[in-house]
């Protein structure tokens, strides 16, 4: 049964509404279920860009509403599987062991931008990744990584050994791989707890992309970044959808949302926000007393570069086992990454 809203004129009930969308005449609406705060890039910036991207791609026939709180995180998986929102946004590492050749996009040591490595991202998992079938039961329709992943403490961390004994906020994924490696004594809290993890004092610090400075506040909280070349690490997410509820379209509309937003055109636009975001973020940092950027040394580079050749060989390891070509998607990724 389609669980689509038909609208005979203007849209009601949305919990947000965003310019530049159509406000009436669209004949399907989907729900969207988003756990990141109003003011993140997720909800200000992404979705908003993929209702635009859908509205244009059909006319006009097909919109959308988005709904914040209906879930926690790692629940966002099920809650689209189950039908009870037509979308959403997961983040693979608040589900340990549901998710590996994710894990893949993840690695330190990648060199490009947020848009470069989630276009490639969508290229290795079409020609790779998606034989694993991870996402059983819900849609993929985009692939994406956050910018790179850096510590934020309230108290200054000016070198790699000081990470060591520290107590991190880690999401998951590589990023907890990363920290153990380092030694430090792992936190798992979604982001949307982060500032209170840290106005706390229940963790040291944790590992974030740059725009968490002013998506989650950190300016406040955590005043100083401890910054690697590229990142200890890349954070791996996917945009989802019921499947009853794509399979409900007229086929019309499926086959323009597929040639036009899903995949690889949606994949390169939210990269290339989380790119502005992160910007924005440093921006914040720049502009806010008492904030600072403590930038790794060349020694410490060195040395986490040995660290991450371990956590990569470890990684690859651990997706090959699930019968996919680890080591040659690996070197898809960083082929597509300098090529686009």
């Amino acid at each position: 049964m389609a669980k689509f809203t038909k609208l005979t004129g203007l849209l009601a009930g949305a919990t947000m509404a965003f310019a530049g969308t159509v406000a009436f005449a669209a004949d399907y609406t989907l729900t969207i279920s988003s756990w990141a705060p109003p003011t993140h890039g997720i909800n200000a910036m992404m979705w908003p860009k993929f209702i635009e991207m859908v509205e244009e791609a059909t006319d006009g026939q097909v919109t959308a509403e988005l709904k914040l709180g209906i879930a926690p995180p790692p629940a966002q998986m099920d809650l689209v599987q189950d039908g009870a929102a037509d979308a959403s946004i997961i983040f693979h590492g608040y589900q340990p062991g549901r998710f590996v050749t994710t894990k893949l996009i993840e690695l330190p040591g990648y060199e490009g931008s947020a848009e470069q490595a989630s276009v490639a991202y969508w290229r290795t998992y079409e020609a790779y990744l998606q034989a694993a079938d991870e996402h059983r039961g819900v849609k993929v329709i985009a692939l994406h990584t956050h910018g790179p992943a850096q510590l934020h403490s309230a108290d200054a961390v000016t070198s790699l050994d000081q990470i060591s004994g520290l107590k991190v906020r880690i999401p998951g994924g590589v990023g907890g791989d990363v920290g153990a490696a380092l030694g430090a004594t792992g936190i798992q809290v979604p982001a949307p707890k982060v500032y209170e993890t840290l106005a706390s004092r229940a963790a040291d610090g944790v590992v974030m992309p740059m725009e968490s400075r002013r998506g989650f506040k950190l300016t406040e909280v955590a005043q100083n970044v401890f910054e690697v070349p590229g990142g200890l690490y890349r954070g791996s997410f996917a945009f989802i959808m019921n499947e009853d509820t794509f399979a409900d379209l007229p086929e019309d509309l499926q086959a323009a949302l597929e040639e036009k937003v899903f995949g690889e055109p949606l994949s390169r636009e939210i990269g290339k926000i989380w790119d502005e975001i992160d910007m924005i973020g440093r921006t914040a940092t720049a502009e806010t007393e008492g904030n600072a950027i403590n930038p790794a040394s060349d020694a410490d580079l060195a040395k986490f570069n040995q660290i991450a050749e371990g956590v990569i060989a470890s990684v690859i390891a651990e997706i090959a086992q699930t019968g996919i070509d680890a080591q040659t998607a690996y070197e898809m990724v960083k082929t597509e990454m300098a090529a686009n």
